[in-house]
């Protein structure tokens, strides 16, 4: 079993099929990565971020998901991992701060990835995503920063079960980020959990939220959904 431990060392990365519907490469962003950029947190891109040099995979995990793609005939392509792989600016200046410690810290790697779907000719790219404790569903853009750019997938980001208290619909900094980021269709700060459903025509997220974790029995309600049509990638709201 190749994630068997070996001393210190364990191999998390890993592969598995649903027959030809999809093909599931499951990232370990956390163990070879370049260190965070700029002391971590929220800071603005520059040379440090933006060295082609930097990764979030390692070279190793990175050729074996390239790889992966060339090889697939799956009709969805997903990719769970644990940070944000789309762009998040925290403010609609031209110039915004990033997060560190997502893939925004990260670019080439991201845009290595990007380019692997690409030349693999992959039209139906899905990441799944975790870590932040909100939900998001986003448009992967070839180039963030140009809304009429290729739509490349979709990314459903879902929220944590209970940390963070009973959060709220619209958090604070709700209009600023949606408007900042017009990839992004969907933020919601509610606790709760993401289904993703897949078969040959569409990929369907469904945003689970509660109203309340601190209130006993407190109802769940489908907070929003979303479909992306097999061959014509991006978000639509159903």
């Amino acid at each position: 079993m190749p994630q068997r431990p070996d001393g210190p060392d364990m191999r998390l990365y890993r592969r598995f099929h649903y027959g030809r519907l999809a093909q599931f490469d499951i990232l370990d962003t956390r163990q070879y990565r370049s260190d965070q950029a700029y002391g971590d947190g929220w800071q603005y891109p520059g040379p440090e971020s933006e060295d082609p040099s930097r990764t979030l995979t390692g070279a190793t995990q990175e050729r074996w998901l390239l790889d992966g793609f060339r090889r697939s005939t799956a009709t969805w392509n997903v990719l769970p991992q644990q940070v944000t792989f789309s762009q998040r600016k925290n403010t609609t200046a031209d110039r915004s701060k990033l997060s560190m410690d997502a893939w925004d810290g990260y670019p080439a790697s991201r845009s290595r990835v990007l380019a692997g779907v690409e030349q693999a000719g992959i039209e139906n790219f899905v990441v799944l995503t975790g870590d932040v404790h909100v939900h998001y569903a986003l448009d992967i853009k070839k180039d963030f920063n140009n809304p009429s750019s290729q739509t490349l997938g979709v990314e459903f980001v879902g929220t944590s079960i209970t940390s963070g208290k009973d959060g709220a619909d619209k958090p604070a900094n709700w209009s600023t980020m949606t408007t900042a980021n017009p990839h992004m269709k969907f933020y919601n700060g509610r606790r709760g959990y993401v289904t993703v459903t897949l078969d040959g025509d569409q990929a369907r997220a469904d945003y689970k939220t509660v109203s309340a974790v601190t209130t006993p029995n407190a109802p769940l309600t489908t907070a929003a959904s979303f479909v992306s049509e097999a061959g014509n990638p991006g978000l639509q709201q159903v």
